[in-house]
């Protein structure tokens, strides 16, 4: 994967914060995301792209770190409901910035989401997975990225 990317996915990790949360996440250093690390949390969002990549842009965050920002944009009482639409929002900002970024053919699908530490994030095929830390007021997220220029679309 290029680190360009990651870079763009980061950068928009924190604007998402800056700009929804009223700043102060912490974007950690990207890593290679061991194959027997447990990485969901307790709701999660991933989507997936085609185009001139082809994979996946997932975040997962605990309820501790959803329920104080779905406040900071309005909503007053939590529900299983809004926490995730909140998840699939920061999904699909932070893909679709990076849309922005690497234009027209980084395609983003939907968000799916998911509540609750489903078994394990599987990912096909032999691309790897990179974890971006996301922390904000004391709370850990994880933004995990796997993504493939694909043959056809590479130059």
């Amino acid at each position: 994967m290029e680190a360009d990317i990651l870079k763009i996915l980061a950068q928009s990790t924190a604007r998402y914060f800056e700009l929804a949360a009223q700043g102060g996440a912490a974007i950690g250093t990207p890593y290679l995301r061991d194959p027997e690390e447990t990485v969901t949390l307790d709701y999660s969002a991933v989507i997936g792209i085609t185009g001139a990549y082809r994979g996946s842009v997932y975040y997962t965050a605990p309820v501790a770190m959803i329920d104080p920002l779905l406040g900071l944009i309005g909503e007053s009482q939590a529900e299983d409901r809004l926490r995730a639409d909140l998840v699939g929002e920061i999904t699909n900002t932070v893909a679709g910035h990076a849309r922005e970024q690497l234009g027209p053919g980084f395609m983003i699908s939907t968000p799916f989401l998911l509540k609750g530490r489903p078994a394990d994030v599987q990912h096909s095929g032999s691309d790897p997975c990179y974890i971006i830390p996301v922390n904000w007021r004391g709370h850990s997220s994880r933004l995990l990225v796997t993504l493939a220029r694909c043959e056809e679309n590479a130059a």
